[in-house]
């Protein structure tokens, strides 16, 4: 069994094989959420990050599990930390007992701020079943939103507080598994008229609506804002009087072609659309639509 020395000391050998090895050209990119691709190392999630190199830290609960139990990992094993707030740090596994590991900080914590337009999504989608609410919300993260609110409407009135806290384990899967630095917020449950005045104070407020204008027309005459918020309604979609309460405050009405999309569907063709656009206008490379 290694002493707490050797592995020091082969963390240590890490560290000086990393300095000394030839320089290798590494391309960092960023989107929406701040991303930094490093590739390789297995990332997770801790809500408080060491302050300096050198630095010890704790890791015990789900991640603890998932580390050891899950991925096998042990002594002298490398990984990444996030605290889902743009902060990154590199480790080596110290230790490990019982009930949690000790790791220790291999270089200086990098903090990555939110790149893009932040992308805000609110929809209706509280009756629906199965895991079409989970995937909604892992496609959401992987595609970068800054944050999902369930809206209530007359025709989605009601989400459960247990179905909210399953939802936002799965987002936090979902930042982990596509790499985010900056974990999408999932908001409690909206009442419909709680959003109107959200939409008044908006430049960028696309809504979801059968036969409206196609999106690629309207974004051919847009320009990109810091923030935006996407709508989509319920199955069955919004009233009559939702739609209109919501073009009157100043939301842009958007058709996503000639088929009748499910709620999940509807957000993530939407939010795709706006994220390839956005980023296309951010690299002065405009779509040709």
């Amino acid at each position: 069994m290694p002493t707490v020395a050797a592995r020091f000391s082969l963390c240590g050998l890490i560290r000086s094989s990393r300095r000394s090895a030839s320089p290798v050209l590494r391309t960092l990119s960023s989107n929406a959420s701040g991303n930094l691709c490093r590739g390789g190392l297995p990332r997770f999630h801790s809500p408080s990050l060491p302050s300096s190199k050198g630095n010890v830290v704790r890791i015990q609960g789900d991640e603890f599990w998932h580390m050891t139990k899950v991925l096998r990992l042990g002594p002298n094993d490398r990984v990444e930390l996030f605290d889902g707030k743009g902060g990154l740090v590199e480790g080596c596994i110290q230790s490990v007992s019982r009930t949690g590991l000790d790791l220790i900080v291999l270089q200086e914590p990098q903090v990555v701020g939110p790149q893009g337009v932040q992308w805000h999504i609110y929809a209706a989608f509280g009756t629906l079943k199965g895991g079409r609410a989970d995937w909604l919300v892992e496609k959401c993260t992987e595609l970068g939103a800054s944050s999902v609110t369930p809206l209530l409407t007359e025709r989605s009135h009601t989400m459960t507080e247990n179905r909210v806290e399953r939802l936002e384990r799965v987002a936090l899967a979902a930042v982990k598994q596509c790499q985010r630095l900056h974990q999408m917020t999932l908001n409690p449950p909206m009442k419909f008229w709680k959003l109107l005045p959200m939409v008044s104070k908006s430049k960028f407020a696309f809504l979801a609506v059968a036969e409206a204008t196609p999106l690629v027309n309207v974004l051919s005459e847009s320009t990109v804002e810091d923030s935006g918020l996407l709508i989509v309604g319920p199955e069955g979609d919004f009233t009559n009087g939702e739609v209109k309460l919501l073009i009157e405050a100043g939301a842009t009405a958007v058709g996503l072609g000639p088929c009748r999309l499910r709620v999940e569907t509807a957000t993530v063709a939407l939010l795709s659309t706006l994220m390839l656009w956005s980023d296309a206008q951010k690299l002065q490379f405009p779509l040709q639509w």
